[in-house]
């Protein structure tokens, strides 16, 4: 059984309540349950952790190298300033999937950079929580392929 982490960086604790333009109204406990049955459909252990700490989040990767298949992260506004996570994430030699709720790309201007791009082996931005949805099934079969 393959094991993927789901990593969320700062802020994302506050869904529902922050820009409900930008990321809806639903809450960080509905984000967790539909990622959490979907894995149980794929037959996917799925863990999940977040933190509005950079270096927890640096940790967080380092710690998965020895536990999970694949990781799966919003590192939310660390993605536009943390090199400390792209080299975590650079360590990590398996499949990584960077998603945003938002599209990065239709908001200012400094969010239109990502640090972490260069170094994962995918992205999904700008489809919502639906997004984690799509990276789960993007993970699986990136692992059941050897990608």
């Amino acid at each position: 059984m393959s094991k993927i982490l789901i990593i969320n960086g700062p802020n994302l604790n506050l869904l529902g309540e922050r820009e409900q333009s930008q990321y809806g109204k639903k809450d960080y406990k509905f984000l967790e349950d539909i990622c959490l049955n979907r894995a149980k459909e794929l037959k996917i252990e799925l863990e999940l952790k977040q933190s509005n700490v950079e270096g927890e989040i640096v940790s967080i990767i380092q710690d998965a190298r020895i536990s999970h298949d694949g990781i799966i992260i919003n590192a939310g506004g660390y993605t536009h300033t943390s090199v400390a996570i792209r080299d975590s994430l650079s360590i990590f030699k398996k499949p990584i999937i960077e998603l945003h709720i938002s599209n990065i790309y239709k908001r200012e201007n400094f969010r239109h950079k990502s640090l972490i791009s260069d170094v994962v082996t995918g992205g999904i931005f700008g489809l919502g929580t639906n997004g984690y949805i799509l990276a789960i099934n993007s993970m699986q079969k990136l692992l059941e392929n050897g990608n």
